[in-house]
């Protein structure tokens, strides 16, 4: 299950992540993408930073201070021969993001 958390992002961060990448729009809030916890660093992600393998991140600790960071991709991927590859950065805490999927069900019985 990911993280309920959401942050505003504040004009003058968002203003220089359009700057850093080739998106032409950031979101103006973003939910924490790494799983379910109350305490610890939150990181929102808003958008590619026009490097491969890097994005860029919304990081904020509780109702403190937000900061933009450039964070490289996760380079692990789910067991199997098409395994899916994690959506977070490398070095995160906890589970990939193919392991808070909820199992789908069949629609067939």
């Amino acid at each position: 299950m990911r993280c309920a958390h959401w942050r505003r992002v504040p004009l003058d961060l968002a203003r220089k992540a359009r700057a850093k990448s080739t998106a032409s729009y950031i979101d103006r809030a973003v939910q924490c993408q790494l799983s379910a916890h109350g305490e610890g660093e939150h990181f929102g992600l808003l958008t590619d930073d026009g490097v491969y393998g890097t994005a860029l991140w919304l990081r904020w600790h509780g109702t403190g201070e937000t900061a933009l960071v450039v964070l490289p991709d996760c380079p692990v991927t789910a067991p199997g021969p098409d395994g899916e590859g994690c959506c977070l950065f490398a070095g995160h805490v906890k589970q990939h993001t193919w392991e808070d999927a909820p199992e789908e069900t069949p629609c067939t019985n």
